[in-house]
Parts: structure tokens; sequence; C-alpha cells
């Protein structure tokens, strides 16, 4: 799924583990992903768990005819992203029902003296379709 997505290719997002309806991925945070107040900006923690949600959401095994996309997501920041720090998505779905998902995403920030905290909760909602 990732080989074609440039946008992941450039923010650096890496996957550590892929199974139907979880995925866990991560990103270091640079500094041009920060926002006028030297914090994450915020789409870059919105790219990175939509990200995760949508591996998700997609195994490889998933049928060739369709695929699963985003119906909507919210999210709520928790803390404040800091530069140098590796960001964690860990996705996982919740419910499941014909066509439709529900899936929650947690994003961790492990800082470099190695503490770590949850900076974001995102919860998104699927729904499978034709592939185009």
């Amino acid at each position: 799924m990732l080989a074609g997505d440039r946008t992941s290719d450039w923010l650096g997002i890496e996957v550590q583990e892929v199974s139907d309806g979880h995925a866990v991925i991560t990103m270091m945070l640079r500094p041009e992903m920060l926002n006028g107040f030297g914090i994450a900006h915020g789409g870059m923690i919105f790219s990175l768990a939509d990200t995760a949600f949508a591996m998700a959401c997609n195994p490889a095994r998933s049928s060739p005819d369709t695929v699963t996309v985003a119906a909507g997501a919210d999210i709520n920041f928790l803390g404040q992203g800091v530069a140098g720090s590796l960001l964690t998505a860990v996705a996982d779905r919740r419910q499941q029902a014909g066509r439709s998902g529900i899936y929650d995403v947690q994003v961790h920030q492990r800082l470099a003296d190695g503490s770590t905290d949850v900076i974001a909760e995102f919860r998104g909602r699927s729904r499978t379709v034709r592939r185009p």
C-alpha cells in the first residue's frame, strides 16, 4: 500500500507491524514538521495516525476488487510533539459491521531521554468501496 504513497515516504514513516485490523508505524519528528510555536504541526500527527488507520484497514490479503478508505476521523491532541522525538502510531480495529468499521489510533512520543507519553488519540471510521 505504501509503495506509491509519496506523502508517507516524505514523512519518513516506517512500518513496524501490520495484521488484519492492527498496525504499528513510526516517524521521526523533524524540524520542518513543526508549527510556528516550535511544536509538532497537528497535520503531521494526524497524517501519521491516518496512515496507521489505513494500514490496519487494508491488510495485504484483502480483496483485489476493493479498498477501505476513511469515511471520517477525529483527533484529540493530548500533548506537544517535540522535534527529534520518535512518534509511534498504534492502530486497532474496534468494530466491523459489513463494509463499515471503527478504528482507534494512539500516538506515542519517545523522547531522547527514553521517556514516552501519549500525545494524541485518533478515531477513524472506515468504509470498504470498489477499487477505482
